[in-house]
């Protein structure tokens, strides 16, 4: 190979490999790499009006909530991204959140939670509506959930 396409080639490399590196920044730091994937097409569009402010205003009434129980938190739920698009819930005890199944179940379970904010007590939400559905209409584009140890698991909205 010519020097010249040589070169072209490492930069080609070197900015996929850039670019997916901050695309995971997250990975590794709060939980580890992520160890399967799914993507939900949800039924819901994104709310016209709902924006960086809206997710970090919902993540944070979800965590007082959490907080708010006589009993310690099983998870932490955070929005990351630039634009606070990306929700990320870890578990904070071992044995908690490890399989793809008690991912689903914690999901179901914040359906119910996410009914209840005012957010969406407020507004009309169909009943059918999943908690991805919820996160999509609040503009997320991702979900990942781990165990804080070595499952993650990722959720692409669409």
């Amino acid at each position: 190979m010519k020097p010249v396409k040589l070169a072209l080639a490492a930069i080609v490399v070197l900015s996929t490999a850039t670019a997916a590196s901050a695309d995971e920044r997250h990975e590794g730091y709060y939980y580890p790499e992520i160890s399967s994937r799914e993507v939900y097409v949800s039924r819901a569009p994104k709310l016209e009006d709902s924006n960086r402010s809206r997710r970090i205003g919902f993540v944070t009434g979800l965590t007082k909530f959490i907080y708010d129980q006589p009993y310690p938190p099983q998870f932490a739920i955070f929005a990351k991204g630039d634009d606070a698009e990306k929700l990320i819930v870890v578990a904070t005890g071992d044995g908690q959140f490890n399989t793809i199944y008690r991912a689903r179940a914690l999901f179901a379970s914040l359906t119910a939670l996410a009914r209840l904010s005012p957010l969406f007590r407020d507004t009309a939400v169909e009943e059918y509506f999943t908690f991805f559905d919820l996160a999509k209409l609040l503009g997320f584009t991702q979900i990942t959930v781990s165990d804080g140890d070595t499952f993650a698991h990722r959720i692409e909205l669409r």
